[in-house]
């Protein structure tokens, strides 16, 4: 489910002071019950790109696409990133002494840092810089549940105009797919009761 920016922007997270010169873009409520000793089994589930999978056929048909433009295109490709261009360059001492988490091998992301309750990653390339980060907060009921934001920068024109493009496709399809798979993904692997349904 979609939440207002001020789901994630009103929690004390770490990555406020990494991504100023970010934009927040969205943030999805993940339907991840579960306890306070369960993050860590949620970063898994996330990089390892099993969550992604069992997507709709429409929203892995849009990320096919996207993967051809970007070889076709060079957008993907490696690049010389100029020094301090990764927010690891950012990173205060005790984050960056600290775990980073898991480099997902079906992501395109590298992890920046992990805490108890966060989990920040990053793609640099031709489009954008663009952070994930995901959060473990809890409910009145003192359950807990996954909270995903994302941060992009574009990278000038070209970044500015392909945001604009596929934003209509990753709010309609893609991000609903994803948080439904997640869900799926994690009630498979025993992590919380299915979400009731309204």
């Amino acid at each position: 489910m979609k939440l207002p920016n001020t789901a994630h922007t009103s929690r004390p997270w770490r990555i406020h002071e990494l991504t100023r010169d970010f934009r927040l873009e969205d943030v999805w409520a993940l339907p991840t019950p579960g306890g306070p000793g369960d993050f860590g089994r949620l970063v898994q589930l996330i990089a390892s790109g099993d969550a992604s999978r069992g997507s709709s056929g429409l929203a892995r048909a849009l990320w096919v696409i996207r993967l051809k433009l970007g070889d076709l295109l060079g957008w993907d490709g490696p690049q010389a990133s100029p020094p301090g261009s990764s927010l690891r360059d950012r990173l205060p001492a005790d984050l960056r002494d600290g775990p980073t988490g898991p480099d997902g091998r079906a992501l395109p992301f590298t992890s920046l840092y992990l805490t108890g309750d966060e989990w920040a990653a990053e793609i640099i390339n031709r489009t954008v810089h663009g952070v994930i980060h995901l959060g473990w907060v809890p409910d009145q009921a003192g359950r807990y549940q996954g909270q995903l934001a994302v941060y992009v920068k574009p990278n000038g024109l070209l970044g500015q105009g392909y945001m604009a493009a596929i934003r209509p496709f990753r709010r309609l399809i893609v991000y609903p797919s994803m948080t439904r798979q997640i869900g799926r993904a994690w009630r498979e692997r025993g992590g919380g009761p299915a979400p009731a349904r309204a």
